[in-house]
């Protein structure tokens, strides 16, 4: 057994080096997106005409409709507008 050599071992691509496809032109970094639709335009939109409206009628004085139409813009529709995909 001490005649035998070992087979020399195969040089394998490292894993972390991302594989361009054209050598010349260098791989470019993911960049992530945000995937709003149609949807979700609709949801911001209304929240801020929500919280616009809500501010307009606290300064002329309303204490009933502008709190709920507050808390209806930035505790219900914008965090709707956010998160639904």
């Amino acid at each position: 057994m001490a005649g035998k050599t070992r087979a020399p071992e195969k040089k394998t691509r490292r894993a972390d080096k991302p594989r361009s496809r054209d050598p010349a032109k260098p791989a470019k970094p993911a960049t992530p997106t945000l995937s709003f639709s149609r949807v979700n335009g609709i949801l911001l939109g209304s929240a801020a005409a929500s919280i616009s409206l809500g501010y307009l009628l606290l300064a002329r004085g309303s204490m009933t409709l502008a709190p709920i139409l507050l808390v209806l813009g930035y505790c219900v529709l914008l965090p709707i507008g956010i998160i639904k995909k």
